[in-house]
């Protein structure tokens, strides 16, 4: 029987999901399954989060894996307190900006290789978060995982999209390039792409898992896997040297926010760009919205994405080295002072001075209260392209956000952070939690996090239509991308404001996105993307 996965030529309604005793909810039917079956063992949310995280790396190498960063917002329901966690790396200490730009053929930071590889924070994370808050040891946590990585797994449709589209990509830009070779290896049949419902099996990444399993992970940051990488990266023109491992730490931090409606909103703070979300519902906060689908809606929010963005680019850096206090753009009177900037017509906003003024996501829920939002990426697509030999790591390519520009916020430093694309939401109401949220997809993320909330705050949306409504996403300049299901006569009033507006080809770029709320009697209410293979598993 042959036919095309992806194609669904009829529409198909979600409903939202409820349950009680615990839920967990990703872009991985397989990845969701290992948190509930964590759950089942006795397991909380934390124990949940983790597992499928671990699991994540496993079914869903495209988007992020052992070499990631990752970041968390955690709900502890006896503390009735928010905790933050930020395990994103750094760049190598014996990295230099001169040293690259010399290199450089176009001036930029390069996307691809070592140079853009940063010291991997998602494997750290997983001890950091299961010490803490876990009930279950970090080797029950990871079990599914590893079992996953050792007997394989069948490819999913949007899955082996993914696996088509690296490949074909990858033998453009490094066939014949052997620092790329591991990854041809791991990841491809001879150099052909795996394809829906084929099995693959990733034998090294299991071994990894165990390593990191036995040794709370310090096979990976102080151990041989440490050394394997450093040994590579400086047998290819690599920075890495032992002690940018070693010396690596997960880091906790007060998570920010913004009162919006009633309702308040809460970020992990920069290096993360979450605080592009809070600049712009703080500003999108001074108006009134009675209506979702009419064009002074989108108008002003698109006006609103594009101002938090603008002063998120110019400020938004590792937090120790940002030349302003990035609480100051959240302060309510600069939101006020930024709103006014806002006409009926579509303006070039620039950053403003408040001193005067292709990722993972998962949530989970336990039957205590305890919740998890958390995100986990590889940034572009499988990151850097370069894999650890023989352990199945892929290395991100987070360092391409660096900028060359020694002026410049986020200008490239060694052991330096670089401004962060991903970002994990949670909701509270005074002070009880509703739930973890958050949407995937590199720059679309804060701006899917402002529609989420208002399709929910302003337009009493649930879960699962928050997450289904046509989306929109700023690109550059007045450029926007829609969603093709996008309201016509909407789209032309738009242009005629003097937006710059594309129907996207189809929805795959408007992120991937799940939300967990939890009831005043304890009610679990789940919704999850409809763009993806995602799944919510309940009981």
């Amino acid at each position: 029987m042959n036919y095309d996965p992806l194609f669904q030529p009829y529409a198909s309604n979600r409903f939202c999901v409820t349950a009680r005793n615990g839920m967990v909810c990703t872009g991985s039917n397989l990845a969701t399954a290992a948190g509930l079956e964590v759950l089942r063992k006795g397991g909380n949310a934390v124990d949940a989060a983790v597992a499928t995280a671990a699991a994540l790396t496993v079914v869903e190498p495209t988007a992020n894996g052992l070499g990631s960063d990752s970041f968390a917002l955690v709900w502890i329901h006896d503390d009735s307190k928010l905790y933050g966690l930020n395990s994103s790396g750094y760049s190598p200490k014996n990295i230099s900006l001169e040293e690259v730009k010399a290199k450089s053929e176009d001036g930029t930071m390069p996307k691809f290789g070592w140079t853009p590889v940063m010291v991997p924070g998602a494997v750290k994370a997983w001890p950091t978060l299961v010490k803490r808050f876990g009930k279950l040891s970090l080797k029950e946590d990871l079990e599914p995982a590893i079992r996953y990585a050792e007997e394989g797994y069948p490819l999913s449709p949007m899955l082996a999209a993914m696996f088509e589209r690296s490949t074909m990509l990858f033998h453009q830009r490094f066939d014949g390039k052997p620092e790329f070779d591991e990854w041809f290896r791991v990841f491809t049949k001879n150099g052909e792409s795996y394809h829906f419902g084929e099995m693959i099996r990733l034998p090294d990444h299991a071994k990894t898992l165990r390593l990191i399993a036995e040794t709370d992970a310090d096979a990976f940051y102080k151990g041989e896997i440490a050394e394997q990488l450093v040994k590579q990266s400086q047998r290819d023109g690599g920075y890495f040297c032992m002690e940018d491992l070693a010396e690596y730490e997960s880091t906790w931090v007060e998570p920010i926010h913004v009162n919006y409606r009633g309702y308040d909103v809460w970020e992990i703070p920069p290096n993360g760009q979450g605080i592009v979300a809070l600049m712009a519902l703080n500003i999108l906060k001074e108006f009134e919205f009675k209506e979702k689908e009419c064009v002074d809606t989108y108008h002003k929010q698109f006006e609103a994405i594009k101002i938090a963005f603008a002063d998120a680019k110019h400020y938004v850096t590792d937090p120790r080295m940002m030349k302003i206090d990035y609480n100051d753009l959240l302060r309510p009177e600069y939101g006020a002072l930024r709103a006014k900037e806002i006409t009926d017509k579509a303006g070039m906003p620039l950053f403003g001075d408040p001193a005067k003024s292709g990722t993972v996501y998962l949530c989970t829920a336990d039957g205590e209260g305890n919740m998890v939002s958390y995100i986990q990426s590889n940034y572009m697509g499988f990151g850097s392209g370069i894999t650890v030999e023989g352990y199945g790591v892929t290395l991100q390519n987070r360092g391409a956000d660096f900028s060359l520009d020694p002026e410049a916020a986020n200008a490239l430093a060694p052991h330096k952070k670089s401004y962060h694309t991903i970002i994990p939401g949670f909701l509270t109401r005074g002070n009880k939690a509703v739930g973890p949220f958050g949407v995937m997809g590199g720059y679309m993320q804060p701006q899917g996090h402002v529609q989420v909330v208002m399709n929910m705050v302003d337009f009493g949306l649930n879960p699962q239509m928050a997450l289904d409504a046509p989306r929109w996403q700023w690109m550059e300049g007045k450029k926007f991308e829609i969603d093709p299901s996008f309201n016509n006569a909407i789209v032309q009033q738009l242009s005629r404001r003097g937006h710059d507006v594309h129907i996207a080809l189809n929805g795959l770029g408007f992120g991937r996105g799940q939300i967990i709320q939890r009831l005043d009697n304890g009610v679990l209410v789940g919704g999850c993307e409809s763009r993806t293979d995602s799944n919510i598993a309940c009981y």
